[in-house]
């Protein structure tokens, strides 16, 4: 697990070297003393406001997530009313979809986070392990934020699956994130509650 976590510092390092414009030390600095909390994470838990946009058609839910680097990842939609209570775990590489003491098993979560329910798993995965295209400084809704781009390191800007994040510049939580499939973001996710678990407990 630490050769892990230093390779990806030492790919993040090299990612911020091609960085420009807004890529100055300060930036820098942040983006890998959060990078470096978040690898350290063992347990988030989160209210988010999720809208999935399908073209012709847009959805918008409540979910609660309960994110664990070891053990069950769930995630609970709370609203519309019309499906609140059901519940995706995610345990072991496996997904069971949960509502009203009934469990159901539906094989694998799609990892590419282009469904509602799996949004939230891969912003983490974003966070804690993405490949950083692009970071730097921005305001949103009257707050500073440090704003990171994540994607495949060997993809063009705005093509395939991107993922944008933005953390609180001061206490770090993460607030908001994107999903975005050849340009058109396809997902947007506003966290209203963050808790974060450090490893040691703290």
């Amino acid at each position: 697990m630490r050769r892990a976590a230093c390779a990806l510092m030492m790919t993040l390092c090299l990612a911020l070297t091609g960085c420009g414009g807004q890529a100055t030390d300060e930036v820098d600095q942040l983006t890998l003393d959060i990078r470096g909390e978040y690898l350290a994470l063992e347990r988030v838990t989160a209210r988010m406001e999720v809208g999935a946009d399908y073209g012709r058609r847009v959805y918008a839910y409540t979910m609660d997530l309960d994110w664990q680097r070891e053990g069950d990842t769930t995630v609970t939609v709370t609203a519309p009313e019309t499906v609140a209570g059901i519940t995706a775990r995610i345990s072991a590489g496996e997904t069971f979809l949960e509502y009203d003491g009934v469990s159901l098993e539906t094989g694998p979560l799609d990892e590419s986070g282009l469904s509602p329910v799996g949004a939230g798993i891969f912003l983490m995965r974003a966070a804690t392990e993405g490949f950083i295209a692009e970071s730097g400084f921005e305001t949103l809704e009257e707050r500073d934020c440090l704003r990171l781009l994540c994607r495949d390191p060997e993809g063009a800007p705005g093509e395939g699956t991107e993922c944008t994040l933005w953390f609180d510049k001061d206490t770090h939580d993460l607030l908001r994130g994107e999903i975005s499939v050849d340009g058109q973001r396809v997902i947007e996710c506003t966290f209203t509650t963050f808790e974060r678990t450090q490893g040691g407990g703290t």
